[in-house]
């Protein structure tokens, strides 16, 4: 009985086993279905490698066109790698922070601008005053004779003999005696001596002797031997060429005074700036001489010729000289403040990439994505540039790391990419070749010079219908080396091109004609 008993258990025991395996068979099987349907879609598979500047080039392998830039993949989807669009530019957010990237958005603001421009000081010419006997004679006495010495108005200056101014005196004396002679004679005689001595007077006026030494003449009748020539106002010597003893020939200059009690500031303008001057604008002018002092002056001229070397106009400014500080020869900044007419659309300064023939900024659209953009300017003050066209306010523009930001992207194509293609769409955005082919052109010509170096080819070719080109020689950029190791002078070829960008034509295609 003891042994049928432990039999009969052990049949349960198994049997138990065998169920419990079952159900733990059975609800694994039945949760498989469920997690293979969570399964990660299969990686997309890579079909090749496009030119990153949209040329008809392809790799099947990763590389580097000639200037650096990492081909792009292409999937077996048919969609380049993260979808970028056509007219943007993608970089790694990683390479973004390595990179400094800054942004800062568009603002409306008014664009006040300072015009600066360095300048001389120079005397006034309306104050500038010259000594020069109108006769022959020689310097008898010097009473002031040192340059650079003040005088004042009137002081006398020096003295000088001349022959011809005594005979002049003696005969003005003679004729004045001879009409206080000729009172009863006829009126005949009294009129010739009148006009006589009238002609006499009226030559010491013309050789500047002055009404006071004239009437001591005709009072006393006596002739001076020297003339004393004053000086005709207060102001500076600024050059003494008169010696003691020394002869001089009418007309010579023997002393110049010039009044510095108000001086001018000649600036040179740049050209660009020109427009902004107006006569009458206050300036304000700083001399390194005085570094804590500002001088307020007032633009009175702006000069009609322009110095084809510096590409500068001279703009006067005329400024008071108080305690004659400022002296003739010395440099100036000369600064102008120009008030804005309105709030306009306005961007940093370092916003700006400008290749001489463009220029353009960059529109952040999200991570590590940028938009080039091709922006018409206006004003600038120092740290702004008015927009005109290309931005709105309120857009985020690259303001830090731009020209790295170039450097690390595709930046011409994605600029030729928003210039020429048509609107992005899930079948065009794609692949980037049918835009390429839509702007590319097909030649027939012949091989003139090659520049191996420089990758450029001389071709003449026929006339050209898709550019409505005439015949002609001109040079082509090589989309790469291999496409130059066929070629040599004289071969004529069958050869396609795109332009790359405003004025490059690119070769992206050779063969030998047939």
């Amino acid at each position: 009985m003891k042994q049928g008993a432990g039999i009969a258990l052990g049949v349960i025991v198994v049997a138990l086993a065998a169920g419990g395996g079952y159900w733990v068979g059975h609800r694994d099987t039945g949760l498989q279905p469920q997690a293979s349907a969570v399964t990660a879609p299969p990686a997309k598979k890579i079909l090749y490698y496009r030119n990153p500047m949209g040329l008809s080039d392809t790799s099947p392998t990763p590389k580097k066109d000639p200037m650096g830039m990492d081909y792009i993949a292409v999937f077996s989807g048919g969609a380049d790698e993260e979808q970028t669009p056509a007219n943007q530019i993608k970089i790694s957010t990683e390479k973004v922070q390595k990179l400094g990237v800054r942004t800062e958005a568009a603002q409306l603001r008014a664009l006040d601008k300072t015009v600066r421009a360095a300048g001389r000081i120079e005397p006034d010419e309306r104050r500038l005053f010259t000594i020069a006997p109108k006769f022959e004679g020689y310097v008898e006495r010097l009473h002031v004779n040192v340059t650079g010495q003040p005088v004042a108005k009137g002081q006398p200056l020096f003295e000088v003999y001349s022959p011809e101014l005594v005979s002049a005196q003696r005969e003005y004396a003679v004729a004045v005696q001879g009409v206080t002679a000729l009172k009863g004679a006829s009126s005949q005689a009294q009129t010739g001596m009148q006009q006589l001595a009238q002609s006499s007077l009226q030559r010491l006026k013309n050789w500047d002797i002055s009404d006071e030494q004239i009437k001591a003449l005709t009072q006393s009748g006596a002739t001076q031997r020297t003339l004393t020539f004053r000086s005709p106002a207060s102001g500076i010597v600024m050059e003494k060429k008169a010696v003691q003893g020394m002869r001089f020939m009418p007309g010579e200059v023997l002393y110049q005074v010039a009044d510095l009690s108000h001086v001018w500031v000649i600036a040179d303008v740049f050209e660009q700036d020109l427009g902004l001057v107006k006569n009458g604008a206050k300036a304000q002018v700083r001399i390194n001489a005085y570094p804590d002092k500002i001088f307020a002056g007032t633009v009175t001229y702006v000069y009609p010729t322009l110095k084809a070397e510096t590409r500068t106009v001279p703009v006067r400014v005329e400024l008071a000289n108080p305690g004659l500080l400022l002296k003739p020869g010395m440099f100036a900044q000369m600064e102008m403040q120009i008030a804005a007419a309105g709030p306009v659309v306005t961007v940093p300064v370092s916003a700006v990439i400008d290749s001489g023939t463009r220029q353009i900024v960059l529109i952040e659209k999200g991570a590590g994505r940028f938009e080039p953009r091709e922006v018409k300017l206006g004003a600038r003050s120092d740290s702004y540039v008015e927009v005109r066209d290309g931005v709105k306010d309120g857009e985020l523009v690259v303001v830090a790391a731009n020209f790295l930001i170039d450097a690390e992207s595709n930046l011409k194509a994605a600029v030729g990419g928003f210039a020429s293609a048509a609107p992005a769409t899930p079948a065009s955005a794609a692949v980037a070749a049918p835009a390429a082919k839509a702007t590319s052109h097909q030649a027939v010509g012949t091989v003139q010079e090659l520049d191996a170096k420089a990758l450029t080819v001389s071709i003449s070719h026929g006339a050209i219908a898709s550019l409505k080109w005439p015949a002609m020689t001109m040079e082509f950029k090589a989309a790469n080396a291999a496409l130059l190791n066929a070629l040599k002078p004289g071969a004529k070829v069958d050869f396609e091109f795109v332009e790359r960008q405003r004025g490059e034509w690119v070769i992206t295609s050779v063969k030998p004609a047939p």
